[in-house]
């Protein structure tokens, strides 16, 4: 059997970081990817871009370096920009070799990988903030003659059936769906839940600047509301045409029908909660607490004081019910769930949503196993390009005194 002292789980931003920062300490490692590096942004739909500006795209020793800072890198960019990192830091990443489980028979682990087994001392998990995508219970009560399709199934609205779409679920991806497939001449209807929202500018500065100078990004999960707040939608916004606003009153204007988060579907009609209203109050109330410290940054960072309108009048709730007869395809948006699968087989080694029990990436169950890019691993940017490298960091150094080697 083979032997190296680190096994690294997953070749993209989280792990690449931490093989960066593993090959500084000086530490014999691998990075096992199931399919090729960046596979999850290989994945995305076809026009997808980041809602982040180019300006965040900062691994370790590795920024962004191109021409257009405020602009927003579409999908195959980050590819080549991940594939530059790999080169360029020398990681050994080993592609197409899928881990199918995990065990602990002694004091190291065993990973039954597509290439064999392999024997590690210390085993680093980064496959991603979330594996799995999320359905309502609802969703087995449509049409059976009706297309369902998760998020990581949807490509371009030229690929799906033709007729309206329903979309389930209104955070970031559901909402440029909606604005995607409305633009190709689709009948849309958003099924909406809780999201906050936000300008995408304000004065000049984009609103993650903002968020980043508040200290947003800096949350800990100690610090939200309870610790199933994880699970809330980010900000809704688009860096699509160079950025612009959307959210619920944009995608009303444009001529999107809005409605109450999806119960289920009895026969051809699908059946909403009158819900509508309390959802976009939710947001408009997150948002007030977003930005109502950014007078006190301008004024600390020596800008004008920022115009933030208030959001503009909504009263009018959506419908409770929806005729599918003509419609092609349920699209769910309606977010993802931690998966560890046969990696993770330690049952105390989750939380009740599937979070590793953990404390700076270090697991507090099985000795020796870490993880990185996960969701508010230690701070709200745990999964960002902007922030995977701080964690990455961290589980390193930890990693390095686990083996002795510090």
């Amino acid at each position: 059997m083979e032997r190296v002292d680190v096994a690294v789980v997953g070749g993209g931003q989280a792990g690449l970081s931490t093989s960066h920062h593993l090959a500084r300490e000086g530490i014999d490692h691998v990075v096992l990817e199931r399919g090729r590096v960046g596979q999850t942004w290989r994945s995305r739909w076809e026009s997808f871009c980041l809602v982040t500006p180019n300006w965040t795209v900062q691994l370790p020793d590795h920024p962004y370096a191109g021409d257009d800072p405020d602009g927003y890198l579409p999908r195959d960019e980050i590819v080549a920009y991940l594939e530059s990192y790999v080169s360029d830091i020398a990681a050994p990443v080993r592609e197409g070799v899928e881990v199918n489980g995990l065990e602990r028979p002694g004091d190291a682990f065993v990973l039954r990988t597509s290439e064999g087994d392999l024997e590690a001392r210390v085993v680093v998990l980064s496959t991603g903030a979330y594996q799995s995508p999320h359905r309502p219970s609802g969703a087995a009560t449509l049409p059976a003659g009706l297309l369902q399709m998760d998020i990581d199934d949807y490509r371009s609205p030229g690929a799906v059936p033709r007729g309206d779409v329903l979309i389930v679920g209104s955070g970031q991806s559901g909402c440029q769906l909606a604005e995607e497939l409305h633009e190709a001449g689709r009948e849309v209807v958003l099924a909406c839940g809780r999201a906050p929202w936000a300008p995408r500018r304000i004065g000049d500065r984009d609103i993650v600047w903002w968020a980043l100078a508040d200290g947003f990004f800096e949350q800990s999960v100690d610090e939200l509301p309870a610790p199933e707040a994880r699970l809330f939608a980010n900000i809704l916004s688009t860096g699509h045409g160079g950025g612009h606003d959307l959210h619920l009153r944009t995608l009303r204007a444009m001529g999107i029908v809005l409605t109450g988060h999806f119960l289920g579907a009895h026969g051809h009609r699908a059946r909403f909660a009158d819900d509508l209203l309390e959802s976009v109050a939710w947001g408009d109330e997150r948002f007030r607490m977003l930005v109502k410290d950014f007078p006190k940054i301008a004024l600390e960072h020596g800008l004008p004081a920022p115009e933030i309108p208030g959001p503009e009048p909504f009263t009018e709730g959506g419908p409770t019910e929806v005729d599918l007869t003509a419609f092609g395809a349920a699209i769910f948006t309606s977010g993802f769930r931690p998966d560890y699968g046969r990696l993770v087989p330690w049952s105390d080694a989750l939380d009740a949503m599937g979070f590793p029990v953990q404390r700076d990436g270090a697991s507090s169950v099985v000795p020796g196993l870490f993880f990185v890019g996960v969701h508010f691993l230690r701070k709200r940017k745990s999964s960002l390009l902007i922030g995977v490298g701080e964690d990455a960091g961290i589980v390193a150094g930890s990693v390095a005194e686990t083996l002795g080697v510090r």
